[in-house]
């Protein structure tokens, strides 16, 4: 059945921010793929760091950092740049005071 113009929503759905089932689902699924492997990624970092002539892996502690970087900023965020500017777009003017003054 087709909406039509007048009617009225049946009910609010779900409310806005609220994921739904499959999303929760998925991340679930991988949060638990990364618990369940957290224990290998020490060693997986120093083989790329060190190498690893075993499975013909070269030493590049460079990209073994890059890799721990990108696994680290899931558990602590990026922060967000934020300008600071006075009014009007201007300069930031500083007034001290010192507390003899009046």
């Amino acid at each position: 059945m087709a909406f039509k113009k007048g009617e009225k929503i049946a009910g609010p759905g779900r409310p806005k921010g609220v994921p739904n089932k499959q999303t929760i689902e998925a991340r679930e699924a991988i949060a638990m793929f990364v618990d369940n492997n957290a224990h290998r990624l020490e060693y997986w970092l120093t083989s790329v760091a060190e190498g690893d002539p075993k499975h013909d892996i070269k030493p590049n502690p460079a990209k073994a950092f890059e890799l721990f970087q990108s696994v680290v900023e899931y558990h602590v965020p990026k922060l967000a740049r934020t300008e600071l500017t006075g009014a009007d777009q201007g300069a930031i003017e500083m007034v001290v005071k010192w507390a003899n003054e009046k």
